[in-house]
């Protein structure tokens, strides 16, 4: 089941919910039940906070900001941990109508709390550590650590497998579970994934948002193939389809210590899936790609072909749209590095000897032009690169493209010779 913890409204924007939506889908991971939204659970929440209350689990505490702020710089001060000194733990009031107060719970203060981690082992932390977490706000809303914990019981969740920084909500929660008489699930607390210099991941690594890979061109399969390798293992597989990681993945061999994003890794498993998908696929995923690029694929070779050749040239969907681009546009600029290293100046009379050729060929096929240029490079005595690498800068803008024949005969004869001939002028002016 899905569910969107948004009682925190400053961060839970609709903007950022439907981020999550859009990224589950995105991902293939569907739901069966939800989306559960806490927003829409408010009475239920009150009534688990009146049922503490009525229990003497919980109290209203009614210290101010200014209060709370003085005495954590005192502790601070004092070296110590800032947390709540229990001012109105006794207190044993209700506010009066119009007078702002929290309600806080009231944790145990003898006694740890001890539970079994299925990664870290057995955890125990002392009660006299924590102080009296706030349980509902002075507007009345819940607070996570309450909210969950309603939510937890209700959908009776078995288990609760989240990242090793909510380890100290966990004995929180744990003893708001027991106040409420209720059986605890099981915890898992994972490592946190860290960037590549060792640091916890954030948004200075680079994107940190799924829908940040699906824009870049990654596919959701090799998301979450590569996802699902960051701190689990089995053997050394590296490729997995989701009914293999449904089949053999198991909790207890999650590892214990973190791993580190490798984006070049993403990319290894992203090029595999993008040499495995149907073409169909891709023909609609470059396509939208180059749509969005304005770009449009009248008078071009058919998307399907290019696809075909590219499929194993690229590292991610992006890649290819930016890539094929030329076969599609009607002017191409120059790429200035591969015009300094393979146009001289003898470079355009070449090609105007060679454009005299090419217009003999028949039926613009590949292996047509590839004998084409192997005759011409016979006849006038010269190294093929000397002709294939200002042809490829004539006709795509680079001298990266796949084979010049193949390249040529995705350009078309019209667009090859109309190019060439621009090129020839271009050559001339910078050679």
């Amino acid at each position: 089941m899905l569910r969107i913890e948004d009682t925190d409204r400053e961060r839970s924007t609709q903007e950022a919910i439907d981020v999550i939506l859009d990224a589950m889908k995105w991902m293939g991971l569907t739901w069966n039940q939800g989306p559960f939204y806490q927003t829409r659970r408010f009475d239920r929440y009150e009534e688990i906070i009146r049922q503490l209350l009525d229990q003497g689990d919980a109290y209203y505490c009614f210290c101010s900001r200014e209060r709370l702020d003085q005495l954590r710089d005192a502790q601070r001060a004092d070296g110590l941990k800032p947390r709540y000194d229990g001012c109105c733990r006794n207190l044993g009031r209700k506010p009066e109508e119009g007078e702002p107060a929290v309600i806080r719970f009231r944790n145990p203060q003898d006694g740890s709390v001890i539970f079994d981690d299925v990664v870290r082992g057995r955890v125990e932390i002392s009660n006299g550590e924590m102080d009296d977490l706030i349980i509902a706000r002075t507007d009345g809303t819940p607070t996570y650590n309450l909210t969950v914990v309603v939510d937890d019981i209700d959908m009776k969740i078995s288990h609760v497998i989240r990242g090793e920084d909510h380890i100290n909500n966990t004995p929180r929660q744990i003893n708001i579970f027991k106040a409420l008489g209720e059986k605890l699930p099981i915890f898992a607390h994972v490592p946190l994934i860290l960037g590549e210099d060792g640091q916890r991941l954030s948004k200075r690594h680079g994107a940190v948002s799924v829908l940040d890979y699906r824009d870049m061109g990654i596919l959701p399969e090799a998301l979450l193939n590569y996802l699902v390798r960051l701190g689990w293992s089995h053997g050394d597989q590296e490729i997995f389809t989701i009914d293999e990681m449904i089949e053999l993945f198991d909790i207890d061999n999650i590892n214990k210590s973190p791993a580190a994003f490798n984006f070049e890794k993403l990319l290894w498993i992203n090029q595999h899936y993008i040499t495995e998908i149907a073409s169909s696929r891709l023909v609609a995923e470059v396509g939208k790609r180059l749509s969005n690029r304005g770009v449009g694929l009248c008078g071009g070779p058919k998307l399907s072909e290019v696809v075909e050749v590219m499929r194993g040239r690229v590292q991610t969907l992006e890649e290819m749209a930016d890539k094929v681009m030329y076969l599609y546009k009607d002017t191409i600029g120059y790429d200035e590095d591969s015009v300094k290293k393979h146009v001289n100046k003898d470079t355009s009379e070449i090609l105007e000897k060679f454009v005299a050729e090419s217009e003999k060929i028949d039926a613009w096929e590949v292996e047509n032009i590839k004998a084409c240029i192997k005759g011409f490079v016979k006849s006038e005595g010269i190294k093929f690169p000397q002709i294939a690498q200002p042809l490829r800068i004539a006709v795509s803008g680079s001298d990266a493209t796949p084979s010049i024949d193949l390249t040529m005969k995705l350009v078309g004869r019209e667009r090859s010779l109309r190019r060439i001939n621009d090129a020839i002028k271009f050559f001339l002016k910078s050679a």
